[in-house]
């Protein structure tokens, strides 16, 4: 018995070991890469990440902030909407501010009769002097001088509050400051925003502008960081050549020169981490392109960027 043991636990290691000389010895076919990585068109080309912008002369976005603390009762847009110049963008709930502005606007009737009253009385006390310095003494006469200018200054006053109080009323409003598409409102009907803060961001769990706007539709802009070591090899001016690469796919686009940015900054706008510790620097070369209703590109978008040398 013993020798067919031995025998059959001889065939089946042998059997074993063909069984992983095989399989190692497999060749697995890697499968096709979904898209073609990003490739330099120039002989000689520099690479850059760029941000996708909306065009502007200066700046990156329209980001809109109120001026006053409150709770948002209305937005009568979307995005993706182009508004004119002064279309009403936020209102708030002004509910307070409207009751304060009618007060002072009742106060200004009031003011102007108190202001007439001490006025026709003086009218009478100097009429009275003119005829018989004796019939009023000077100390009441000078009182309801001064009765006068009191009542001149306080109707005065009284116009200023109510004017304030008006304007204050329109910071309620947020109009358009400028002709643009609506990119983004990430505050809601029923959000409490802050002065100066905006809205808060559940998901960031940090503030943001109410509302975002890029002004042009026309032209796009890509915003692109070049490394502090690269930038004495780039030649910047209108000459320069440069194209974006959509990422993902294999759309390149050609870009003009718009300006450079000549202020070196830690490269932390890609990233958004403001606490991040950045060894590297870079500097903003701005590009555009005309808009393409057929192109994927949106603001905010990061993609690969090759400048020519």
């Amino acid at each position: 018995m013993r020798p067919r043991i031995e025998l059959l636990l001889a065939f089946l290691g042998l059997t074993a070991g063909l069984a992983v000389a095989w399989f190692y010895a497999l060749r697995v076919v890697p499968q096709p890469p979904a898209f073609s990585p990003a490739v330099n068109p120039y002989a000689k080309g520099i690479y850059a990440e760029g941000m996708v912008e909306a065009y502007q002369n200066s700046g990156e976005n329209i980001n809109i902030f109120p001026n006053i603390s409150g709770t948002i009762v209305d937005i009568p847009v979307h995005e993706d909407q182009w508004v004119p110049k002064g279309t009403v963008l936020v209102r708030f709930d002004d509910s307070v501010q409207k009751a304060t502005v009618e007060y002072d606007k009742a106060q200004i009737p009031y003011a102007r009769a108190q202001l007439k009253t001490v006025r026709d009385e003086l009218a009478k006390d100097e009429a009275s002097y003119r005829l018989d310095p004796k019939s009023i003494s000077k100390y009441t006469l000078d009182d309801a001088r001064n009765a006068v200018k009191v009542a001149a200054r306080n109707l005065e006053v009284i116009i200023k509050n109510y004017n304030s109080a008006k304007a204050l009323l329109a910071w309620y409003t947020i109009r358009a400051p400028a002709g643009g598409r609506i990119l983004a409102i990430p505050a809601a009907v029923g959000s409490y925003v802050v002065t100066s803060q905006g809205t808060y961001d559940t998901y960031t769990q940090g503030f943001d502008p109410i509302l975002v706007m890029g002004p042009s539709e026309d032209y796009v802009s890509v915003r692109c960081y070049i490394d502090e070591i690269l930038i004495h090899r780039l030649k910047l001016g209108p000459q320069m050549q440069a194209r974006m690469l959509i990422r993902g796919t294999d759309i390149g686009v050609p870009l003009q020169y718009v300006r450079v940015q000549p202020y070196v900054s830690p490269k932390i706008e890609l990233s958004d981490e403001r606490q991040e510790r950045v060894d590297v620097r870079v500097l903003p070369v701005i590009f555009r392109f005309a808009r393409q209703k057929d192109l994927p590109v949106y603001p905010g978008l990061l993609v690969d960027v090759y400048v020519a040398e």
